[in-house]
């Protein structure tokens, strides 16, 4: 007996509900959002096994959230649309609104404390056209490498202790990352905060930075 239309429809968006829902594929996702990568390249970011990350990204391509190309043997994936950078984001503002247990983790990551206000993407980029912010990307060297925002200092959280001797103490900082699953910004804030200095997070990281329309640095071969 066939179905009916609705029951139809609702079958296939579901298939997006389940393909959100484990651990591992939004840490995929989130890689992803950075930038295009092999399997092998996304299996060493997230910690997975070749063979696990593939079958995470099969499910991925099922549901239509990521596409691949091929590259000489390589298997090269790619977020399918840049609206599941907003399914993404969505999927975070319900959880942070309703359930107890992420609020008490995010407060964690801040010691407890009231994380501040994040930074809006327009407000930052009228900030650095004044010259009037120091603007961090605590994400690993190579994905800073590959792309992010013009002006920003590359600086891990095993960096910034080194980092803090170069910067401005009157001067207020903003940090970003990969993006809304991203917890490094919040703890450069905080680190950042218990030193004195006035530190905020971005709104989104790079991806949606990017998603925006605005501009994109690379560090290219031999460039320091």
């Amino acid at each position: 007996m066939s179905i009916s239309p609705k029951l139809a429809l609702l079958e296939e968006y579901a298939s997006v509900a389940r393909a959100l829902s484990a651990p591992a594929r939004l840490m995929l996702l989130e890689q992803l959002a950075q930038g295009e990568r092999g399997v092998e390249g996304l299996a060493d970011k997230t910690g997975l096994t070749v063979a696990n990350c593939s079958q995470h990204l099969q499910q991925l391509r099922r549901a239509g959230l990521v596409t691949s190309r091929r590259d000489g043997k390589a298997v090269i994936y790619r977020l399918t649309d840049a609206k599941t950078l907003d399914l993404m984001d969505l999927l975070r503002i319900v959880a942070e609104r309703n359930l107890a247990q992420v609020e008490h983790i995010l407060r964690g990551l801040s010691d407890g404390a009231d994380a501040p206000e994040p930074v809006s993407r327009a407000d930052l980029a009228a900030r650095l056209a004044e010259g009037a912010v120091t603007l961090l990307d605590v994400r690993p060297a190579d994905e800073y490498a590959a792309a992010h925002i013009p002006g920003a200092v590359n600086a891990t959280l095993a960096d910034l202790g080194m980092i803090l001797t170069r910067l401005d103490p009157e001067a207020e900082i903003v940090a970003y990352c990969r993006g809304p699953y991203c917890i490094y910004a919040h703890q450069a804030v905080a680190a950042l905060r218990a030193r004195g200095y006035t530190a905020h997070r971005l709104d989104g990281g790079l991806p949606e930075w990017r998603a925006d329309g605005r501009a994109v640095s690379s560090v290219h071969a031999g460039q320091v």
